[in-house]
């Protein structure tokens, strides 16, 4: 394993399990559904973090942005002090917080994905290792209707491909130059963040 790969002492960089759950929110209150995902989190040891299903490309967007954000924390080089946050960061492949919650959730009747994810293991984050069976029991039942998504699955199809380009700023020109689609320009883009640091 390369140093570039490894965590912050030498010891293999953390890769926590993550588990994702899609589905219809009704949020009335975004104060009172945050604050639902928290108990969740507290409740049950995991990472908690919602995001606009319109603006998620892949359950490996997500899963990677886990990954790189439990790096970043174990190397002390996190942006965000909350790791849910940094895992947001990541996800939105940008290193300011303001502009990444746009990818996060609002008012209304909405498509989310919602992360959890198990920390525990990863140095520098004050956590035991997480119930994640219960937090994607809690999450479920905080939807009108939900389904685990597997890993690695795409979830392109219900993003909303227009509102995807322009957060992630993907161009007509970038995807013709590339033997890609869409999906796997975003996820360089969580990976470049990393790079961008």
């Amino acid at each position: 394993m390369t140093d570039s790969a490894a965590g912050g002492d030498g010891e293999p960089a953390p890769d926590p399990a993550v588990r994702l759950v899609a589905g219809t929110f009704a949020i009335g209150d975004l104060d009172a559904f945050l604050a639902d995902l928290d108990a969740t989190a507290a409740e049950t040891g995991a990472v908690v973090q919602a995001f606009d299903a319109g603006l998620v490309v892949s359950a490996t967007q997500l899963s990677e942005a886990a990954r790189l954000a439990a790096r970043a924390i174990a190397r002390g080089e996190a942006v965000a002090r909350d790791p849910g946050v940094e895992v947001l960061l990541y996800a939105a492949g940008r290193r300011q917080i303001d502009r990444a919650l746009e990818l996060g959730i609002s008012e209304g009747e909405r498509r989310a994905v919602v992360l959890a994810a198990d920390f525990g293991a990863v140095p520098g984050v004050e956590r035991s290792a997480a119930d994640l069976d219960g937090a994607v029991d809690s999450l479920r039942s905080l939807a009108t209707d939900s389904t685990e998504i597997p890993d690695g699955e795409d979830l392109s199809a219900g993003a909303d491909e227009e509102r995807v380009r322009e957060f992630y700023g993907v161009t007509d020109r970038e995807l013709a130059a590339t033997n890609g689609d869409l999906a796997d320009a975003v996820r360089e883009r969580v990976a470049l963040l990393d790079v961008e640091k």
